[in-house]
């Protein structure tokens, strides 16, 4: 498996041989991700071969459009545990540069070997690589002749009359509907570093780890959340539960950032410096001003209690 803190260039990817390989962004990894996973495992068995996702990094928009920054569903090494956990045996990270936007995709695929022996290769009829996208299906068919390779396809997934992909899942998740995007494949996912705060959320009963992050993260909606948490490192979860707020603290700031601040109830210790995973599983509602701090108080009591009833405890 790649190094997830460095995404290989295509020269240098490790030996796998024989191998049936799909390709994309496999941002938080949704149904139709999945669909492509499924069809590559089964065409990794049929052709005798390994499974490969190569999933390139950072985001081909940011390098094809110069000054996009395109917000992720969850981290690179998250991403690849997750195509791992799909029964992929290789997902591997591929840098993707200016030196590979210029790749035919012809060129690309020979740039492949011989660390990848190509057996098959599964795309959706629609997507293409490439330079100018000039990997279609149709014409991967004719180069699969002169290769030695087949070509998978599979069909694009739907939900509610419309594609499935992580652009439209951050669109749901932005406009704090949750359950559309689940309905998708994918909860907001959000991972970050706690770093020390004001201590407003202790001095209020309710201590909140801040989270710091080291990627652009797909935030939802300013509001209060249900959510699980995670963090090997000091024994939290691998399901937690947690109350969320993404938002600026308008009680207490004209103008503040906006801020990830993570309550996790029925729990006491120190968080700084571990790396904290939360899952939003609910939202409560929308961030309120509050004219005086016993009033925030009561209302953070009745989300606590909002909460423990969503996430089915007491």
């Amino acid at each position: 498996m790649s190094d997830p803190l460095r995404p290989y260039q295509v020269e240098e990817l490790p030996h796998v041989g024989p191998a049936a390989v799909t390709m994309g962004v496999f941002d938080g990894l949704h149904v139709g991700h999945s669909a492509l996973l499924v069809a590559t495992r089964a065409a990794a068995k049929a052709f005798d071969a390994h499974s490969v996702a190569l999933v390139f990094d950072p985001h081909p928009d940011e390098v094809l459009k110069p000054g996009t920054r395109v917000e992720r569903l969850a981290p690179l090494h998250e991403n690849l545990a997750r195509i791992s956990s799909a029964g992929i045996e290789h997902p591997l990270a591929v840098h993707f540069d200016e030196e590979l936007r210029m790749l035919s995709a012809e060129e690309f695929l020979a740039a492949l070997q011989p660390s990848v022996d190509l057996r098959a290769l599964v795309m959706t009829e629609e997507s293409a690589f490439g330079r100018g996208r000039g990997g279609t299906v149709a014409r991967m068919r004719e180069l699969g002749v002169e290769r030695g390779f087949k070509v998978v396809t599979v069909e694009r997934v739907e939900e509610g009359g419309e594609i499935v992909s992580s652009n439209r899942i951050r669109m749901e998740i932005a406009a704090g509907d949750l359950e559309g995007a689940a309905r998708m494949g994918m909860r907001p996912y959000l991972e970050g570093t706690v770093v020390e705060g004001d201590h407003r959320g202790r001095e209020l009963g309710y201590p909140t780890a801040n989270l710091a992050f080291d990627y652009l993260a797909a935030l939802p909606q300013l509001g209060i959340y249900a959510g699980l948490a995670a963090d090997a490192e000091r024994g939290v979860g691998p399901d937690h539960h947690a109350l969320v707020s993404i938002g600026v603290r308008p009680t207490f700031h004209d103008h503040g950032q906006v801020l990830a601040e993570v309550h996790l109830l029925d729990w006491s210790g120190d968080l700084y410096g571990t790396r904290l995973s939360v899952v939003l599983t609910a939202r409560l509602r929308d961030e309120l001003r509050f004219d005086t701090v016993p009033e925030l108080v009561a209302q953070m009591q009745r989300d606590e209690r909002e909460a423990r009833a969503a996430l089915r405890i007491r």
